[in-house]
């Protein structure tokens, strides 16, 4: 072979083995980098997923508007609680009102008092047993504590003739339960109106939620047996359009009246009568 030959075929050969080097050097390099930023992603997505799990689905989570029931674990019952839950913890320690919605649906299963009063939580049981003088407004109350329960995590402290006020002739609240370890006072308010399908009167909406935000002033300033930290308006309505209502009407109130009060407004749907 000439030197001149010679020369190329090293040339050649050199110029190959650059290409190959390259080559391997870019995909080892590439799959080593791929393999490391996988790992790397796996782990904060595995740490991610964990805070999600654990933290976010606890209470935190509320701060985005709440879970659905089956998120956050609420126990099955009478009617399916259709959700948000998870959405009070945050604002128990909150000096502004809030205001949330969520749905009990009874579907073709209206609650039949006492037959079914077994299939309640015991609180709700307690409730309709001796904290109210009956009735529908007795069936009102003990699911507006069902709800809390199932979807709040509530604990009933003292029903409403378990609660002592100074004077004794105060306005009272309907119940005392402990969420998150915090003492709040319950009081319960129906938005419905006779016929229930037409249009949600405003100002009977103004009448209802205005008498019960003025209630709940007077009982947390005299209550003397079972303090509260925080006091929550429940409101069972009849339908949405009810709930849009009750919310215009909230909103058009002054802020000493609204004072820091949680209005919470449970939407029931299906055969819901007996609670109205």
């Amino acid at each position: 072979m000439t030197r001149a030959a010679l020369s190329l075929f090293l040339l050649f050969a050199l110029a190959c083995g650059d290409d190959d080097l390259g080559f391997d050097a870019g995909r080892d390099a590439s799959a080593d980098a791929g393999f490391d930023i996988g790992l790397a992603d796996a782990g904060v997505d595995a740490f991610d997923a964990g805070l999600d799990s654990g933290f976010d689905a606890g209470a935190d989570a509320s701060f985005d508007g709440g879970l659905d029931a089956a998120d956050v674990g609420a126990e099955e019952g009478f009617g399916a609680i259709a959700g948000p839950c998870g959405l009070l913890r945050p604002e128990l320690t909150s000096d502004s009102p809030s205001f949330f919605v969520t749905h009990l649906d009874f579907m073709m299963d209206a609650f039949d008092d006492p037959g079914e009063r077994g299939l309640l939580t015991p609180g709700a049981i307690e409730i309709l047993e001796e904290g109210t003088a009956g009735g529908s407004s007795g069936v009102s109350e003990a699911f507006a504590f069902e709800v809390l329960a199932r979807c709040e995590r509530a604990a009933l402290l003292a029903s409403e003739t378990e609660v002592v006020y100074e004077p004794i002739t105060s306005k009272k609240t309907d119940m005392v339960v402990e969420i998150d370890g915090m003492t709040v006072g319950v009081s319960v308010a129906r938005a419905f109106f006779f016929p229930p399908t037409d249009p949600y009167p405003r100002s009977e909406a103004d009448r209802v939620i205005g008498g019960k935000l003025d209630d709940i002033l007077v009982s947390t300033a005299n209550v003397t047996s079972h303090s509260w930290d925080k006091q929550i308006l429940v409101i069972i309505a009849y339908a949405d359009m009810h709930a849009d209502v009750v919310r215009d009407a909230w909103d058009a109130f002054d802020a000493a009246r609204r004072a820091d009060t949680i209005v919470y407004v449970v939407v029931t749907d299906g055969d819901d009568e007996p609670l109205y």
